[in-house]
């Protein structure tokens, strides 16, 4: 049963350990980092929430993150086909992680989408210093009929292009440019947002805690998204891994995507807050902070720097985005390949004509089909819900359960160490985190999700 195939073995692989590493913090990198992690920190008190997040991204980020490595990089197969060949009672853990993936990536380009029209908005100067008119502007767009749709189009055929050309020469080459482009972008509005007046106010409300303002919900809020904005629980990790070669180093990989992630959060606030701060713009704003709040900060720099930092911002927007999509594809065309048996051209094309038909609707629901509700939800509302509130909590319980009760620990620490070759020296604290910390974690996000708690 744990025997590679001939096929298993010529199965396409990361060429670069770089690779592997702007991949995976690719996957992890998303709008949760750029979108969600600035408006949260601002709604949540900032230093407080900040503090507790980065607590949860120390625990679960390596633990959970370390955990998908191992079992992706051991079996050199898909979530699916990894878990059947480990341990048939947990087909079901993989196969609900590229369900996670495919109902993600049924309304996830439509927000990028949005970053792409958006790139275009700052280019013909029409970004207002009037949040109340951007905020019209951005209703506008998400509410339309064939404008979204057709945004979505352009950004889902980028993803195309890149996961048919394969690991090494599609997601690796892309990886390699887009993830040092990001932090590019980002370095050069961090560097902008700091030079403007009171910005210091701004930096102080993010970094220094206010204890009074830690209560359950901002434990609960940065807790959910340590966890989400890592892309832990849907098999993307697993599946990246299980392109890497049997000499790759785990434990520092499961270390340096992570801080990459956090490092791509923070500057965003770094970005974000400060500018928010310096003028006098609602922290509190919410969801509609970088489509609202941002576009009309910018503005207020002027017809020239407003449009060359609206584009650079959003350019950034977008590439967090792809990043992160094409690990959710792959996850999908992975299952097709090593499941279904189809070659990957096949089972891209496929696979993105369902999901733009399911992007349609996602978009729609938002605007034409707004009457239409599943459980009070909008379309793209519930398959978001069904995602990340039930789908990757408990996806991502069962399978640091697995490491750490079922898989046995003798080979799980000859995975992880190589046979040994790799220095570990808590792995016994790992393996803990793994059978009684991470869980509990996990379902505290997971009950919280769902209303419980």
């Amino acid at each position: 049963m744990e025997k590679h195939t001939a096929k298993e073995s010529a199965r396409d692989q990361f060429v670069s350990k770089a690779g592997f590493i702007f991949a995976a913090a690719g996957s992890a990198v998303g709008l949760g980092n750029v979108w969600r992690f600035p408006y949260l920190a601002g709604q949540n008190g900032g230093g407080a929430f900040v503090l507790f997040y980065l607590l949860c991204v120390i625990v679960i980020g390596f633990g959970l993150m370390l955990a998908e490595f191992a079992i992706g990089r051991h079996t050199q197969l898909s979530s699916v086909n990894a878990f059947r060949k480990l341990d048939k009672r947990f087909t079901f853990v993989g196969a609900m992680g590229v369900l996670a993936a495919f109902v993600i990536m049924g309304y996830y380009p439509v927000v990028g989408g949005w970053s792409v029209a958006y790139i275009f908005k700052s280019l013909l100067g029409q970004l207002s210093t009037d949040s109340q008119i951007m905020g019209e502007a951005f209703g506008s767009l998400a509410a339309g009929t064939f404008s979204p749709i057709f945004w979505t189009a352009v950004y889902l055929l980028a993803n195309i292009v890149i996961v048919i050309k394969g690991i090494s020469a599609g997601i690796e080459k892309a990886s390699k440019v887009m993830m040092p482009l990001l932090f590019i972008l980002l370095i050069i509005l961090v560097i902008r947002s700091l030079t403007l007046p009171n910005a210091i106010d701004g930096l102080k409300y993010l970094f220094v805690p206010d204890f009074s303002k830690i209560t359950g919900d901002v434990m609960l809020s940065a807790l959910g998204q340590a966890f989400f904005s890592l892309s832990l629980g849907m098999g993307c990790m697993i599946t990246y891994a299980s392109y890497l070669s049997k000499n790759e180093n785990l434990v520092q990989n499961a270390i340096i995507v992570p801080l990459m992630d956090t490092s791509v959060a923070l500057l965003s606030g770094i970005v974000i807050i400060p500018a928010t701060v310096s003028f006098g713009f609602d922290l509190g704003q919410g969801p509609g902070l970088v489509f609202v709040t941002v576009p009309a900060i910018f503005a207020t720099m002027g017809p020239v720097l407003g449009r060359l930092f609206g584009i650079i911002f959003f350019l950034l927007l977008t590439l967090a985005a792809l990043t992160s999509s094409l690990s959710l594809l792959e996850v999908v065309v992975s299952y097709l390949i090593d499941n279904r048996k189809w070659d990957r051209k096949r089972a891209v094309i496929i696979s993105s004509i369902v999901l733009f038909i399911m992007c349609i609707l996602a978009s729609l629901s938002m605007g034409p089909l707004s009457g239409f509700t599943i459980a009070g939800l909008n379309i793209f509302d519930a398959l978001d819900w069904f995602a990340n509130n039930l789908l990757l909590p408990v996806g991502g319980i069962f399978i640091t359960l697995y490491i750490g009760w079922f898989w046995g620990k003798d080979k799980v620490k000859e995975e992880v160490t190589n046979g040994g070759s790799v220095r570990f020296a808590i792995f016994e604290i790992w393996i803990f985190l793994c059978k009684f910390v991470i869980p509990v974690i996990v379902t505290l996000v997971l009950l919280s999700g769902i209303g419980i708690i």
